[in-house]
């Protein structure tokens, strides 16, 4: 993924590929429910107008991918603290919709929205559930479900998310699981490599995976040429499952 006109890394992309490239996660939840982390994901579903399904989750993993690279995020920057106190805890997402006015009101909370073709999405500065704004917490979780096929041909070059084809899970649900496959793929990336993705701001591919790519996706994680998603099984699938796969061509 290299190139000449790959851009100097930063102090503060350094400081953001060194997180998602050491943080380990799975620590044991608090006591107090309220106190569990989470990022929140807003995508944007307009009743007269929905979005394409495969724009719809590549906005949604850019999103992810462009706040936990933004410079924001490290060092002494004001998402920083949250970022690592995430980071070290279980890595949840919850996935909610939002049109119209409430749209318009969720660009106010702190947050990154990217936009793919017809879509776009948000991604917001984790923290405990006990304290998401109003103008999150307002926003319904389920009926995020919109129309279209996902294609399984993928480019050529580029960072690609292969979703398991053998799982039903929900447009949320999915956003949710590419988002964190877009964190995961940095490890697949030098420092080099990521700050150029990131000045591009982060391209990358949704698919689903036929069976006999699956296979050979296992097998590539297994190796060390991919990197897997594997769900703690709190809503939808069972604990373990193996939910998306990301690799580099």
């Amino acid at each position: 993924m290299s190139s000449p006109d790959t851009p100097v890394a930063d102090a503060a992309l350094i400081e953001n590929h060194r997180r998602l490239t050491s943080y380990v996660g799975g620590h044991d939840d608090p006591s107090d429910p309220a106190d569990v982390r989470a990022m929140q994901m807003v995508l944007r579903i307009e009743k007269a107008d929905p979005p394409d399904r495969t724009d719809l989750l590549e906005a949604g993993a850019r999103a992810v991918a462009l706040l936990c690279l933004d410079d924001r995020s490290a060092g002494d920057g004001p998402w920083a603290p949250e970022l690592d106190v995430w980071c070290d805890a279980r890595i949840r997402k919850i996935a909610r919709r939002a049109r119209g006015a409430h749209w318009v009101a969720a660009q106010e909370v702190w947050g990154v929205t990217a936009t793919q073709g017809s879509a776009q999405a948000r991604a917001f500065v984790p923290g405990r559930i006990g304290d998401v704004d109003r103008r999150i917490s307002r926003l319904q979780i389920g009926g995020t479900e919109v129309d279209g096929a996902l294609p399984t041909q993928a480019p050529e070059h580029g960072v690609v998310l292969w979703i398991n084809p053998e799982l039903d899970m929900s447009v949320g649900k999915t956003a949710a699981q590419v988002g964190h496959a877009a964190m995961l793929v940095v490890r697949l990336l030098s420092v080099a490599d990521t700050a150029r993705w990131r000045a591009d701001e982060c391209p990358l591919a949704v698919r689903v995976a036929d069976v006999a790519r699956w296979r050979e996706l296992l097998g590539a994680d297994a190796a060390g040429r991919a990197v897997a998603v594997r769900d703690a099984g709190f809503t939808e699938i069972a604990p373990g499952s193996v939910t998306v796969i990301a690799e580099v061509r």
